[in-house]
């Protein structure tokens, strides 16, 4: 029979040139954006909405970007590939400290430096082949987002979710800005770690997450798609504790905190056995209290230093523990006893009440406070050995502090006998029958101070008049826009409080002076939201088109880093709640599912600029080309665990991609007769389209999809007669179209402009990017002949290599008649076999 071969092949095509190739398919693409587009919310196909977060504009991209992008690009490809309507847009993150400080340092207007930042990282992900539907870009720092932060925190505040108050905050002087309780890591700033967190008493704003507390716990259950690591680390955040609110009285006097120092405790139960009450150095009972003391005032500041000092350190849980008399006494409303007041350097005022009762007998960090200073320690729960109750004794102080709920009370009058648990749920009700208290819940999540003193961010919409007080700004006058070519320094509070012809404005309540507020905004309320914006940025007479939410929500997958488990991420969730109260959503969460990739670590330590170590994607592209530098980052490990990064990796994957161009190039002459090697090669094509598409649908192992595809590619160079692939293939026609045309649908998500490079030298002429995902075989896929492991009293003996279709009495058989396992049962009694189909027959001899 005649051979086909293809006469238009050149030697220009037989080299890889990843440069040339890429740089065609870029341009095609641009001229194409349409490919990457959603289609409107009425299309047929089913829905699917991937999103990577979104990044800050204040540099180029780096490779933990790139990897990222690299998973959701995947994702996406092969979502159109399978059918789905895909929405896979980008945008910016655009307000902030980086880009400021960025500006600052490079004398550069924090608008024109963001823009440029943001049009040369465009350019890098339009080189780097990532699939964006361009036509719902958001960039935050453009009025026409930002007026709808403003919007929100007007119809925030109208519902009294958004207030002001004075309060002691986080401040970062390397920021020279306020820093919510999330910001703050191991005692220092979250983008400045080195730089340690003072304290200082400033009015804020601050929106009441807090009410939505029970809800965003309740709701985590509500997400099975979110990595369970996540959900705790939200859980453990919001740290919902339940038990007793008590009012202690003051003893002898009022001061201007009040008469009463209310204490949440979650064991009531041992009331009886408080032996002091002890408050947080910044405990406003605290302040009148040292108010005409000198020496104690002193001794306090000494307290705050040293907790402040630990909080800087990280370490506030195992800070040593000191404290100071503080001359006064309180009531114990359950027994009339007078309670020592004391100022501790653990207590701190942002847990609880910023008040404790000190129990030293049932509480391991009271116990260690009370040895220290000589306090009473005195035993109100009967301690008791684990399973030995008879053992149970009020002197038995070496099992002290007894923290065990399962004992009964003493020393506790009318409450005596009790169980620990009856004991709580009689004393709460007994408190608020009393007056002085009642049952409680509290939560560690504090309200989110939104309140930032510098000037790139989202200027908040509120005017503070002589006469009026605060007034909030008319709708109708949003956005209030950012002032240009202002004066950017890093001390003496918001630059925008310098800008006299931008505070200065009439109060529209009552025509009288009145100053715009200088704070801006967090930059974490941009971020909690977008996503919704995404859908139809172009709307303008609110933040969202409820039909096309009601469309593309919950976000159907979202991928990025673990670092903001409880910054972005729980922010969002309360956002979208905020939006659903609105009436502007329906949806209850965000996102049903969520992926955090696992850091890019470089030199045995995290990539990072401040470590030196960055690898920038231009390099790596201009050297190996985008497909094998984006290819690597899915293929040095799964992208769930961190990447240590490897140049030689990526020039092995460039090595590799070379060899695919190669073969598509050379292997042109082939029978059309059916060959032995079909049937081989059709086998492990099939094997390889279930793996990668099982990948895709589970784990997101794709390191293993593109090891897969290497051993196919492998397979198929072996069948090649004479070895070389330039040699007459051992493949029909047929055969090797068919693996040819899969191979490329399966290496697209990976390598898309390799891809689409090959698909055109196929002769196809539709759109790769919507060619139906291959379908495996199950018969095709099925191997001829398999391993069998032959044990004798569970000890391996020998293997057999067996058909795929074996029954088991055919094993058994066959497992009996080999010779290594006929010469072990020589002079023994077989007893019975035992055949796991597939794997093993175990041979059971005496």
């Amino acid at each position: 029979m005649p051979e086909r071969e293809n006469s238009t092949r050149t030697v220009a095509d037989e080299r890889y040139d990843p440069q040339r190739i890429e740089e065609k398919w870029s341009a095609r693409w641009q001229q194409r954006p349409e490919l990457f587009r959603a289609e409107p919310f009425d299309s047929p196909r089913p829905k699917y909405y991937v999103l990577e977060m979104l990044p800050y504009p204040s540099g180029a991209l780096h490779m933990g970007h790139v990897r990222n992008y690299a998973i959701g690009d995947a994702l996406a490809r092969h979502m159109w590939m399978k059918g789905c309507n895909v929405l896979h847009p980008m945008g910016w993150d655009a307000f902030g400290l980086p880009a400021e400080n960025a500006a600052i340092k490079n004398n550069t207007p924090p608008r024109q430096w963001t823009l440029s930042n943001i049009a040369h990282m465009k350019i890098q992900m339009n080189r780097l082949g990532f699939a964006y539907d361009w036509s719902k870009e958001v960039t935050t720092c453009l009025p026409d987002y930002y007026r709808w932060n403003q919007w929100f925190f007007l119809k925030m505040y109208e519902r009294g979710l958004a207030y002001r108050k004075k309060s002691r905050v986080n401040w970062c002087p390397e920021c020279a800005t306020v820093l919510a309780n999330e910001q703050v890591v191991n005692g220092c700033c979250w983008r400045h770690t080195e730089t340690p967190v003072q304290q200082r008493e400033l009015e804020q704003w601050f929106l009441r997450i807090t009410n939505y507390a029970q809800e965003l716990l309740d709701d985590l259950d509500r997400l099975p798609g979110w990595p369970e690591k996540v959900r705790t680390m939200q859980r453990n955040w919001i740290g919902r504790s339940e038990g007793a609110l008590v009012d202690f009285k003051l003893d002898g006097g009022v001061g201007p905190a009040g008469d009463t120092i209310p204490v949440f405790t979650t064991r009531v139960d041992t009331i009886f056995g408080a032996t002091s009450v002890q408050l947080a150095p910044e405990h406003p009972v605290v302040a009148d209290l040292v108010g005409n003391d000198p020496e104690l005032r002193a001794k306090v500041d000494e307290l705050m230093a040293e907790q402040r000092r630990a909080k800087e350190a990280g370490d506030v849980g195992e800070i040593e523990k000191h404290g100071v008399f503080a001359g006064r006494y309180v009531i114990n409303p359950f027994n009339r006893e007078k309670l020592p007041i004391w100022v501790a350097n653990y207590i701190l005022m942002d847990y609880g009440t910023g008040a404790i009762m000190s129990v030293p007998a049932h509480d391991e960090r009271d116990y260690e406070f009370a040895k220290k200073y000589g306090l009473e320690i005195r035993v109100v729960i009967l301690p008791r050995r684990q399973g030995e109750p008879s053992e149970a004794s009020e002197q038995d102080t070496a099992l002290l502090p007894y923290t065990g709920t399962d004992s009964l009370l003493i020393n506790s009058g009318p409450y005596n006998a009790l169980s620990c648990e009856e004991a709580m749920r009689h004393m709460a009700q007994d408190a608020e029958r009393g007056e002085f208290g009642k049952a409680a819940v509290t939560y560690r999540l504090k309200d989110w101070g939104i309140s930032r003193q510098r000037y790139w961010g989202t200027p908040i919409p509120m005017l503070y008049c002589e006469h009026c007080g605060i007034v909030p700004v008319p709708e109708k006058d949003l956005p209030v826009v950012l002032p240009e070519n202002v004066d950017i320094t890093l001390t003496g509070g918001s630059p925008l409080g310098r800008v006299e012809e931008w505070v200065n404005t009439p109060c529209p309540a009552c025509g009288g002076p009145a100053r715009r507020e200088t704070d801006t905004m967090d930059t974490f309320v941009d971020s909690s939201w977008y996503f919704y914006r995404y859908t139809d940025p172009s709307v303008a007479t609110a933040p969202v088109d409820r039909k096309t939410i009601a469309y593309w929500f919950e976000i159907d997958q979202y991928i990025g880093g673990v670092e903001h488990a409880i910054l972005h991420l729980i922010y969002s969730r309360f956002w979208t709640k905020v939006m659903r109260d609105l009436g502007l959503i329906a949806n209850r969460e965000p996102v049903a599912r969520l992926f955090t990739q696992g850091m890019i670590i470089k030199d045995g330590a995290k990539m990072s600029k401040s470590f030196g170590n960055l690898v920038v994607p231009d390099d790596m592209i201009a050297r190996y080309g985008a497909d094998a530098t984006r290819m690597y980052t899915l293929f040095a490990t799964s992208p769930d665990r961190e990447l240590d990064w490897q140049d030689a990796g990526v020039d092995g994957v460039a090595r590799f991609l070379s060899r695919v161009h190669r073969f598509f190039s050379l292997a042109h002459k082939y029978s059309v007769e059916p060959q032995a090697a079909d049937r081989r090669v059709l086998r492990k094509l099939h094997q390889t389209i279930r793996r990668i598409t099982e990948d895709f649908d589970g784990r997101w192992h794709f390191n293993t999809s593109i090891a897969a595809l290497m051993e196919l590619l492998n397979l198929v160079l072996e069948e090649h007669s004479g070895g070389p692939i330039e040699k007459h293939a051992a493949m029909s026609a047929s055969a090797l179209r068919t693996f040819q045309r899969n191979f490329v649908l399966m290496l697209h998500p990976f390598a898309p402009y390799l891809a689409h490079e090959l698909w055109e030298r196929l002769g196809e002429t539709s759109n790769l990017l919507r060619a139906p995902w291959p379908k495996y075989d199950p018969a095709l896929a099925k191997e001829d002949e398999i391993e069998i492991v032959v044990q004798i009293n569970g000890k391996i003996r020998d293997r057999l290599f067996v058909p795929a279709d074996s029954s088991g009495e055919e094993l058994q058989r066959l497992a009996l008649a080999a010779p290594k396992v006929q010469a072990t049962l020589d002079g023994k009694q077989v007893v019975k076999a035992i055949v796991v189909p597939g794997k093993l027959v175990n041979i059971v001899v005496r």
